[in-house]
């Protein structure tokens, strides 16, 4: 389990306004007693309302209930309009999250602004539209959150091809493209390829780790000389 994942269940269990021992915190977790201590000691920091002390128990000194959304009209309209050019630019599953989100947030917004969601004036529209490229979107995404290498089969401007095995570093949209950048085990250095030229790519197996000179601030570095 990862670290934010184990202290958020940490204050749901808390969110039970019952005295819980660290031992039982760490049993049900499955961590140390010591892991336990350190991460009640950094909630408490992060501003969670703890009380309690190792040997005793635990519990929140009041109700941490999420209070309601509150949106302006204005940040209606660019959550509306943010969902729109995903769906139109950002992939298949991106483009299905946005909706999804929209669906959360028109059921706990108040009434007389739910008007903004159903009405909204702003569009986003996209001509020449290829499936395969919001398919290549979501697996170039994929694979840099699961820090995988990638196989790529790509056209060059003069039209020739070529095939590299890249480090995907991250995705940049320029309005009408997207471009990978990525780190080039071929040329031994970082090198940019848009989506709109890849013939194939393929995920591998094996993941990468971060090389001093190799990273996505390296390469951001390198962009400005």
């Amino acid at each position: 389990m990862r670290r934010a994942d184990r202290l958020f269940q940490l204050v749901q269990i808390l969110r039970n306004k019952r005295l819980v021992t660290a031992r039982e915190l760490a049993e049900r977790l499955e961590v140390s007693e010591r892991t336990i201590y350190r991460d009640m000691q950094d909630l408490s920091v992060s501003g969670v309302p703890l009380e309690g002390e190792a040997g005793v128990g635990y519990h929140l000194r009041y109700s941490l209930d999420i209070p309601p959304l509150m949106f302006s009209a204005t940040e209606i309209e660019a959550l509306v309009l943010g969902a729109r050019m995903l769906r139109a630019w950002g992939g298949t599953e991106l483009g299905q999250s946005a909706d999804s989100l929209l669906d959360k947030v028109y059921a706990v917004i108040p009434e007389e602004l739910r008007h903004h969601l159903n009405n909204n004036h702003l569009f986003v529209l996209r001509f020449g539209e290829r499936p395969d490229i919001s398919k290549t979107l979501d697996i170039t995404r994929n694979a840099i959150d699961q820090r995988r290498y990638v196989e790529l089969y790509y056209q060059r401007e003069d039209g020739a091809l070529s095939q590299r095995i890249v480090k995907p570093l991250g995705l940049f949209f320029w309005g009408q493209t997207w471009t990978l950048a990525s780190w080039c085990e071929l040329r031994n250095e970082f090198r940019s390829f848009r989506l709109d030229r890849m013939q194939d790519i393929q995920v591998q197996t094996e993941c990468f780790a971060d090389v001093e000179g190799q990273t996505l601030q390296d390469y951001f570095a390198a962009q400005q000389h």
